[in-house]
């Protein structure tokens, strides 16, 4: 039976479970196919409301997801506690861009770079699993990046399910990875996940 996301997001920010309206079942599966429930478990943080915005282009996108960014190094936050997130390796350039609009560093993350001190750190969702940051940026949740169209465009029935529900836990994961502040940014259209997240806000 499905519950609301709120219930899976009691292990994060209290504020971010509150707000967050995405549904999944009560056991999870993520891309790898690794199964998950958070079932018993309790948050200890707060934090700000998050926010969920929209952009008429991917100009104006970089343009607020810097200005934000800029605001948290104004509250004391370092550019380590710091992360952008995006769905896939095509939407890297928009992070990078948008850090480099806040005059801040970047350093992407993979398998082997891990993040650095004076840097804000950028990867993909799928490599986000485990980590941990003050601040965090899901940017670039557009229609047909979130989910993912070349995931989608061949699959029909039963497997359309199965990967809409990943994709949707993708997107939870990448939530999940702000401890204090989260902003979740998108091109119009936006991703249709983003809809119940945008009635919360």
């Amino acid at each position: 039976m499905d519950i609301k996301l709120d219930r899976l997001l009691d292990s994060v920010n209290a504020v971010i479970r509150a707000n967050a309206g995405l549904r999944v079942n009560g056991k999870v599966a993520d891309v790898d196919g690794n199964a998950e429930t958070r079932k018993g478990t309790v948050s200890v943080f707060n934090g700000q409301q998050p926010s969920v915005r929209t952009f008429s282009s991917e100009e104006k996108e970089i343009a607020g997801v810097g200005a934000w960014l800029k605001a948290c190094c104004g509250e004391d936050v370092r550019p380590a506690e710091i992360a952008v997130l995006v769905r896939s390796e095509e939407q890297l350039d928009r992070a990078r861009q948008a850090v480099k609009a806040a005059g801040l560093d970047s350093c992407v993350l993979d398998d082997k770079v891990r993040p650095e001190e004076t840097k804000v750190s950028i990867c993909t969702m799928h490599l986000a699993k485990g980590l941990e940051f003050r601040s965090v940026v899901v940017m670039a949740c557009d229609d047909e990046v979130v989910p993912l169209q070349s995931r989608i465009q061949h699959i029909d029935g039963a497997d359309l399910k199965e990967v809409y529900n990943t994709e949707r836990h993708l997107l939870y994961v990448a939530c999940t990875r702000a401890r204090d502040r989260l902003l979740v940014t998108a091109t119009e259209p936006a991703s249709e996940f983003l809809d119940d997240l945008m009635k919360a806000s």
